[in-house]
């Protein structure tokens, strides 16, 4: 391995590719109008772009992990931000509802496979002890993407034209793909590991329950952030432009939770930093869903909801990773489908409560049981795997 020096350029490049994923994934909610208007379809039309792109996600990540497998990282890393740089570039020349789909379904497909292999290769370029820092660095890109690129995009999107948005999205992509051409070292792909009786890879039931955990605790978030537009104008009673700041709030409130979620992988398990972290959200949903008619109250919640959701990405990666073992790519690239089928079902059933006319706040009750289940679930698997050790060291005794 080269220098430090050049250890955190590859982590700068990894981050420059999760600022473009984060750029393409959040700008589409702030131009649907645009979106919508420019191709003469109606706004939820427009909004199944956004389905699109997370079967995208939920599709390329395991798929286009297992096929660069063989492959040094660096090379796979490159193929993905190549791919993401094309397709978003085409999205930004789309000229029809089916066009506008089968783009962004694809511009989804590299999503969970860059973050899933760059969060096992971020972990390869520090000393041990620092992996949480560095999978860190490399989210962090995509945090001050809601802080900077989002609102840009936005602004640029609906002042111009919303295909400069996707333009925007290519053009980071370009400058992840030159990041990683020449700041990323090559590091070898894994040999095969014997798989052994307490751990089978992907045969572990526990991968698959922190997987599920994943899906459901992060709803709870993704159930709030979806209704933050109508919260803010129909809730707290505020103009149309605060909805921006709102997102910008929300989004320097990621910044600061992704790295305090790395803190938190350091000072606990990254488990028990998850269960931490979703007991924290559910507190803050419920307290948000009292005082969200309150303007001033409402937006301190936003930045601490951001702070909130943030502090578990960086564990529950960790976790994946170091239950995965044998398979850690690909377990960390399916988790990240399991953030986005987390986006669509927290939407989902948020959405539900005010279909029936109980009003917006409630998203956040719905988020509130989400988040709790996936606390509920993280406490679940702490206290199984302590049973299990138990268990090993009374045999290890009587043996």
């Amino acid at each position: 391995m080269k220098t430090n020096t050049a250890n955190r350029k590859a982590l700068i490049a990894l981050a420059i590719g999760g600022f473009g994923i984060g750029l393409t994934e959040f700008v589409i909610m702030g131009i649907l109008p645009d979106v919508a208007k420019g191709l003469n379809i109606t706004i939820p039309q427009a909004g199944h772009s956004i389905a699109a792109y997370a079967l995208g996600v939920v599709v390329g990540a395991p798929l286009l992990t297992k096929i660069g497998a063989k492959l040094n990282s660096r090379t796979v890393l490159l193929l993905l931000m190549g791919w993401f740089t094309l397709f978003n570039t085409l999205s930004g020349f789309s000229d029809s509802y089916i066009t506008l789909l089968i783009t962004r379904f694809l511009s989804g497909l590299p999503h969970g496979a860059f973050f899933g292999i760059g969060a096992v290769v971020a972990g390869k370029l520090v000393k041990a002890g620092k992996s949480a820092q560095a999978i860190a660095v490399m989210f962090s890109g995509l945090t001050i993407a809601n802080v900077i690129g989002v609102p840009m995009g936005t602004y640029i999107g609906h002042h111009y034209d919303w295909s400069l948005s996707f333009f925007m999205a290519g053009i980071v992509g370009f400058m992840a793909i030159l990041s990683v051409l020449f700041w990323m070292p090559k590091i070898a792909p894994d040999l095969p590991k014997a798989q052994s009786n307490e751990n089978k890879g992907l045969k572990n039931g526990e991968l698959w329950a922190l997987i599920a955990l994943t899906t459901i605790g992060t709803g709870g978030f993704f159930a709030w952030y979806s209704y933050i537009a109508p919260l803010v104008t129909d809730i707290a009673g505020m103009g149309e432009h605060m909805v921006s700041y709102a997102m910008i709030l929300a989004g320097l409130g990621m910044v600061v939770g992704n790295f305090l979620g790395a803190k938190m992988a350091e000072w606990f398990a990254p488990l028990k930093a998850v269960a931490i972290s979703l007991s924290f959200m559910v507190i803050l949903l419920l307290i948000n869903a009292v005082v969200a008619s309150s303007p001033q109250l409402l937006l301190i919640m936003t930045f601490l909801m951001g702070l909130a959701s943030f502090t578990v990405s960086t564990p529950i990666q960790m976790a994946i990773i170091n239950t995965s073992k044998g398979n850690e790519m690909l377990g960390s690239s399916m988790n990240q489908s399991a953030f986005n089928m987390g986006n669509a079902s927290g939407a989902y059933l948020a959405g539900l409560p005010i279909a029936y006319g109980y009003g917006v706040v409630y998203s956040g009750v719905v988020g509130a049981i989400l988040a709790g289940v996936g606390a509920v679930m993280a406490v679940s698997i702490l206290v199984y795997r302590r049973q299990k050790a138990n268990k090993y060291r009374k045999l290890a005794y009587n043996s």
